[in-house]
């Protein structure tokens, strides 16, 4: 039964719950702070930090809906049909459309930087709406929301805890995603990588909605080892840049 009781947050139980859910929603809401990133970079420049904020406040008001509605949560994850001996239900669904989503996405905007290496003449004739861009985030914020919120309900038993949990990890995102969106768009090999990681991202929720589960700390444990080695590359071609200069 899940608690509503404030008292109940008192309990070394929940604050040690607490941290560690508010620290998985971190790890986890940094493919969508790239994400998002990504999609704003097509904004004007005025426009992209209003859009980033609108858009991590949308993926928290989102949560916390699911989160409210737990019985959707446990109805979502039954059986609707049977394909192949394989059942599929509604959030298998959800996970599919959002991987292919994510892999045509991220292809597509590889695609472009590839054959348009100009970054401006790429801008100009690429430039999106607000709407357009908060519409792909919403849709994209209800795959990562999902995955994220069925976690959350199998780590804890209060949902006043999970509703906490989402906002200090929200504050926290919203507090990076300047620093962090400014760093992917200034570097373009980052910015690469980044849509690479988008890329294997998608693989895993299609694999996962097609009932073949990859645990998540190599997803993350892949992706953190990528971005040392490109950190170490930013290093050796700026002491070299030094050099040549010198």
């Amino acid at each position: 039964m899940l608690a509503f009781d404030f008292a109940a947050l008192l309990t070394t139980e929940n604050a040690i719950a607490l941290l560690t859910l508010t620290l998985m929603e971190i790890v986890l809401g940094i493919d969508n702070i790239v994400f998002i990133s990504v999609l704003t970079d097509r904004l004007p420049e005025g426009d992209q930090p209003k859009a980033r904020r609108t858009g991590l406040m949308l993926a928290m008001v989102m949560r916390i809906l699911l989160l409210l509605g737990i019985s959707w949560i446990a109805s979502a994850k039954a059986e609707l049909f049977n394909v192949l001996g394989h059942p599929i239900s509604a959030r298998d669904l959800i996970m599919l459309a959002g991987g292919l989503f994510l892999i045509a996405k991220a292809t597509k905007e590889i695609h472009k930087k590839i054959e348009e290496p100009d970054e401006k003449e790429q801008l100009k004739k690429t430039r999106g709406t607000m709407s357009a861009v908060l519409i792909q985030i919403i849709l994209i914020d209800l795959v990562f929301s999902l995955d994220s919120v069925i976690t959350a309900v199998g780590m804890a038993k209060s949902i006043i805890v999970m509703v906490l949990a989402v906002v200090i990890s929200i504050g926290v995102m919203l507090a990076a995603a300047e620093s962090i969106s400014g760093f992917v768009n200034r570097n373009p090999t980052v910015k690469m990588l980044a849509l690479s990681f988008l890329i294997l991202i998608g693989v895993m929720l299609v694999a996962d909605g097609l009932g073949q589960h990859i645990p998540k700390g190599y997803i993350y444990f892949a992706m953190a080892f990528s971005l040392g080695v490109e950190m170490l590359n930013m290093r050796v071609r700026k002491v070299t840049s030094q050099s040549t200069n010198s």
